[in-house]
């Protein structure tokens, strides 16, 4: 490890957009499914290089939720999931996940909640590391769904369950089913964002601030597209959670050269460095900044930057703000 890889390494981290289900360790799909060698894993768990797009990236996933049904199954990849961080020195993340595609042996959806939220606390006690919740709702749902998941968040409220996000499939589903959730949210005084500028481009992100009320995009990395926008993003102080190495496997970018990540931040738009899926992306939150380092030559300093931008962007209090920034290094 050169020291610049050993400076990373050690840096503070703050994740925004990682998915629970989207990040199993070989080691914890070894325990829940023995007998899984490295060749399945990688065959079943991780993304091929190109998917081709965000769907199939997508599908990938469905291997990890079918070993995610139960309670034990669930506090499991959840205690992986928090030795991950631990070793990207991670202090602070917002981890998501959608608790209605976990009740297929019996768990209601406020049971599968109350375990991921339980495990965070009971983790996380004696570490200097917080970790939050964001629930899903997914593209496909229902209206009923969606209200489901957002009452849910409400439910858990003053708990690990920060916010409220809607994913999966952007270019097949419209937002129509999901705008009385959206609605609830703002009502309820529930923090929003949305994944979005991924699969489409700028008018998707357009109608997430326009008629859901976000306060940050998922992805959103083809905002640039529309300089208008990208003006407003910084007017507005809409946060970017942009998934270099994700774009490249759903195939929105050919490689992390053509990738806008660097454009959009030296324009001046809050963003936010992620990993998407650790396991599906076969990435982990120092990898990112290495080849950040690579193909767009990114000092400390600009990590620290977004890092800043992250926690400005967290949907925590002003406090647990102040606390943070506290333990990033004052200059680089």
């Amino acid at each position: 490890m050169n020291n610049f890889t050993q400076q990373l390494q050690q840096l503070p981290k703050v994740e925004l957009h990682v998915h629970l289900d989207c990040s199993l360790s070989f080691l914890v799909v070894q325990k829940l499914l023995p007998g899984t060698t490295q060749e399945d894993y990688n065959e079943r768990f991780v993304a091929p290089e190109n998917c081709g797009s965000l769907v199939e990236y997508i599908k990938c996933a469905s291997a990890s939720i079918d070993i995610m049904q139960t309670r034990e199954q669930l506090e499991l990849v959840t205690l992986d999931f928090i030795e991950q961080l631990k070793a990207d020195n991670v202090i602070y993340c917002e981890v998501r996940f959608a608790p209605l595609q976990h009740l297929n042996q019996g768990l209601t959806a406020k049971e599968v909640v109350e375990t991921v939220n339980e495990t965070i606390s009971k983790a996380t006690a004696e570490l200097e590391m917080e970790v939050r919740l964001i629930l899903c709702s997914l593209r496909h749902f229902s209206e009923a769904q969606s209200l489901e998941t957002v009452q849910l968040v409400r439910d858990f409220k003053d708990t690990n369950v920060v916010g409220f996000d809607l994913a999966a499939d952007e270019a097949g589903y419209p937002i129509d089913e999901h705008k009385s959730a959206f609605e609830f949210a703002r009502e309820n005084n529930i923090p929003c964002t949305c994944h979005a500028g991924e699969a489409c481009g700028p008018k998707n992100v357009w109608e997430a601030i326009d008629e859901l009320h976000v306060q940050r995009i998922g992805h959103g990395v083809r905002s640039y597209e529309d300089s208008t926008l990208m003006e407003y993003l910084k007017e507005k102080d809409i946060h970017l959670e942009v998934c270099p190495t994700s774009n490249i496997k759903t195939g929105i970018y050919p490689k992390l050269a053509n990738h806008n990540i660097d454009k959009i931040y030296r324009s001046g738009v809050s963003l936010s460095v992620n990993t998407d899926g650790r396991s599906l992306s076969n990435v982990s939150l120092l990898d990112e900044y290495k080849n950040l380092n690579t193909h767009f030559d990114w000092k400390l300093k600009d990590y620290l930057a977004t890092n800043l931008f992250a926690i400005e962007a967290a949907f925590v209090d002003e406090e647990m703000k102040e606390k943070l920034k506290k333990r990033l290094p004052n200059h680089l």
